[in-house]
C-alpha cells in the first residue's frame, strides 16, 4: 500500500472513531454516573407501622414551644444534566442542616432551616466545587435558606405522615424568592420530622446553568430537605 494511500486510510479512521467517539461519550458518560437517590421523605426515613408509645396523634397545642432541627436532617439538590440522548439526574446532599421552629397556639409561627451550601456533594468532587464555589458562591454565602413567611395551622400529628402547606421565602446564592412548600409530616417518640422539595427555576436566583460542551444543566430543578425536630432545651 502507497503512503499516500495508507495516510487516506488513517484520516478516514480518525474521521470515523471520532464520529463515534462523540456519539458515544454521552451514553458511556451516563451509564458511568450512579443511580439517582430517591427524593428525600419522611416516608422513607420513618414509615408507619404499629404505633409505639409516643407515636400517637395528639393536638398541635401540646406541640407549643421551640423545636430544634437535630440529627439525621439532610437538605440539597436534585436537577438533570442533559446531553445528547442519554440525560442523568444528578443529586446533592449534605447532612449539615441547622434551624428551629416555635409553635404556639397550634400553629407553626417561625421556622428557620439553613444548609451549608459549601457541604453538599455529589459522586464527582469536580462537578461538586463547581457547584460550591462557582454556582453557589459559598465563600459569600454559606448558606441556602428557607425561612417561613406566615403562620401554619398544624393538624394532629402522629405515625403516619400528614401535610401541611407552608409559605416561604427561599435564599440561594444571596437571592431571595417568596415560594411554597407542602411539608409531610410525621411524629416518632418525642421527635418530628419533616420533608419537602420545592421547585425552582434557577435564573431566578441568578445562577447561570453550567454548560460544558456535550453536558449541559437544565435551568429547572428542586431542592429538598428531611429535618428531626426535637423540643428545645
Amino acid at each position: 500500500m502507497s503512503k499516500r494511500r495508507l495516510w487516506i486510510v488513517v484520516g478516514l479512521f480518525v474521521i470515523v472513531f471520532g464520529i463515534v467517539a462523540a456519539a458515544a461519550g454521552p451514553r458511556l458518560y451516563a451509564a458511568a454516573q450512579p443511580e439517582a437517590r430517591d427524593p428525600l421523605s419522611v416516608t422513607a426515613a420513618s414509615p408507619p407501622s404499629s404505633p409505639s408509645p409516643g407515636t400517637t396523634s395528639r393536638p398541635a397545642t401540646a406541640d407549643n414551644g421551640t423545636w430544634i432541627v437535630g440529627a439525621g436532617s439532610q437538605a440539597g439538590y436534585r436537577i438533570r444534566e442533559v446531553l445528547n440522548g442519554a440525560d442523568v439526574t444528578v443529586v446533592g446532599r449534605t447532612d449539615k442542616v441547622t434551624g428551629s421552629a416555635t409553635v404556639a397556639d397550634g400553629k407553626l409561627r417561625a421556622a428557620t432551616i439553613a444548609a451549608d451550601a459549601a457541604s453538599i456533594a455529589t459522586d464527582n468532587s469536580g462537578r461538586d466545587n463547581y457547584f460550591r464555589f462557582t454556582v453557589m458562591a459559598a465563600g459569600k454565602y454559606p448558606n441556602a435558606t428557607f425561612t417561613l413567611s406566615g403562620p401554619v395551622a398544624l393538624p394532629e400529628i402522629g405515625a403516619s405522615p400528614v401535610e401541611v402547606t407552608a409559605p416561604g421565602t427561599l435564599e440561594l446564592a444571596g437571592k431571595k424568592r417568596d415560594v411554597t412548600v407542602t411539608l409531610k409530616v410525621v411524629r416518632d417518640g418525642d421527635r418530628v420530622s419533616a420533608s419537602g422539595s420545592i421547585p425552582i427555576a434557577v435564573r431566578d436566583y441568578g445562577i447561570d446553568p453550567p454548560n460544558l460542551g456535550f453536558v449541559k444543566v437544565e435551568d429547572t430543578g428542586q431542592v429538598e430537605f428531611l429535618v428531626n425536630l426535637t423540643p428545645g432545651r
